[in-house]
């Protein structure tokens, strides 16, 4: 069948690999970069995995749309006719940011895209894939006076989103209508792990599953990473307290390991779109999430100007390795309290783009590696890799772990 997926983000491009494997998908996004890039075979996120499924549609020219018996087909394209005429299933995932200023993600985009391609498509059933608030699925039925509108979260890491769809935890669908039952089977027949648990659940459960999820991962960042300022203010060794907390298989290995805060596109917004929901339920432990990923940055702070360096390095402003994304990482909030204490910064990010360098105020950007480590007295990073690894003496880092 035809599937549509409007927004070739994260989420929409690894939602249109798994898809592609048995029918036919046509992406759709307004960056016309993006799509050329695309359509020329070329992933425009850092993820292996998507890369050899564009690989492989282009080896059997599946960008031409020729579908084979035994695949499916990929190609992108910026008209809205083009990618949802005649597609039986629609897949939403378009940027839903989170605006302070409101409390809310803004779905601004969920709900344009909606009115444009009811003007297309009157029987299509639509998946939305973005993150939205808790009760938004109901309010957009009744927007829209239309049952056909489902939730079905993603649980995707940066780096690794596709193999995340080919190997799920879970599949949420947040119905249990035929259509709801049609669209899990397909993405059923799409992962490899054929085991993979199928939840049926209400809309609003479902937007619950994925904000709870997600705040309960940055709740278990903030501990460790409270952990660890308990041991560097008390001179103890955190990685042999992790180590023995760890080990109890309650507790685990996962998401153990300290760093300058939690960050990335989801953990953030998702916890204080859920903090704004709590804000007339009595609670401790949501609200305390999110103050405690500042009260981390705010201490990192002020350990490193505690060390006055006249000149702090910051190599990379990325997450981890396996990622090409910055957006809300903590070294930002990090960098941005050590400029307004007047302290000199020199950033290297060969992932950077020119234009935007304007974003950074009061900061240098430096493209030579060798130089940042001439030139600074002390160089903070979150994760750190053997480049870095002949001035470990100048390195500030709380990477135990070289993971997550």
């Amino acid at each position: 069948m035809k599937i549509a997926v409007v927004g070739l983000g994260y989420v929409g491009l690894a939602n249109s690999m798994l898809f592609s494997k048995n029918h036919e998908v046509v992406a759709m996004d307004i960056n016309l970069k993006k799509i050329s890039m695309l359509n020329d075979g070329i992933s425009t996120i850092k993820d292996n995995d998507i890369q050899d499924y564009l690989d492989y549609h282009i080896k059997n020219n599946s960008l031409n749309n020729k579908i084979h018996k035994d695949r499916g087909s990929f190609r992108a394209t910026n008209n809205i006719l083009d990618a949802c005429e005649n597609a039986e299933f629609i897949i939403l995932a378009t940027p839903t940011n989170y605006d302070e200023e409101k409390n809310y993600f803004d779905t601004s985009s969920i709900e344009s895209s909606i009115d444009d391609i009811l003007k297309i498509n009157l029987t299509a059933t639509f998946i939305i894939k973005s993150t939205i608030p808790l009760g938004y699925t109901d309010k957009l039925k009744k927007k829209f006076n239309l049952k056909r509108i489902i939730f079905s979260p993603e649980f995707l890491r940066e780096g690794k989103a596709l193999h995340d769809n080919l190997y799920p935890s879970r599949i949420i669908i947040g119905d249990t209508s035929n259509s709801a039952k049609k669209f899990a089977s397909i993405m059923l027949e799409g992962v490899i792990d054929k085991d993979t648990k199928i939840i049926h659940t209400g809309s609003h459960e479902a937007e619950a599953i994925k904000l709870f999820s997600n705040s309960y991962l940055a709740m278990r960042v903030a501990y460790f990473n409270e952990l660890d300022t308990y041991a560097q203010i008390n001179n103890l060794d955190t990685k042999q307290i992790i180590d023995g907390v760890c080990a109890d298989a309650r507790i685990g290995n996962a998401y153990n390991n300290p760093s300058f805060g939690f960050g990335g596109y989801c953990l953030p917004k998702d916890t204080k779109q859920l903090k704004a929901n709590f804000k007339s339920v009595p609670n401790s432990i949501i609200n305390s999430i999110v103050d405690s990923n500042d009260i981390r940055k705010d201490f990192i702070t002020k350990f490193i100007i505690e060390q006055h360096p006249k000149c702090v390095g910051v190599y990379r402003l990325i997450m981890k390795s396996d990622s090409d994304n910055y957006r809300e990482s903590a070294i930002l909030d990090v960098i941005s309290r050590l400029t307004k204490k007047n302290i000199k910064v020199l950033i290297y990010e060969p992932i950077l783009k020119e234009e935007d360098r304007d974003n950074f105020k009061n900061v240098e950007f430096i493209n030579n590696l060798d130089s940042l480590k001439k030139h600074s007295d002390l160089i903070i990073a979150n994760r750190v890799t053997d480049e870095i690894s002949d001035v470990v003496n100048k390195i500030y880092t709380r990477d135990l772990y070289s993971k997550d």
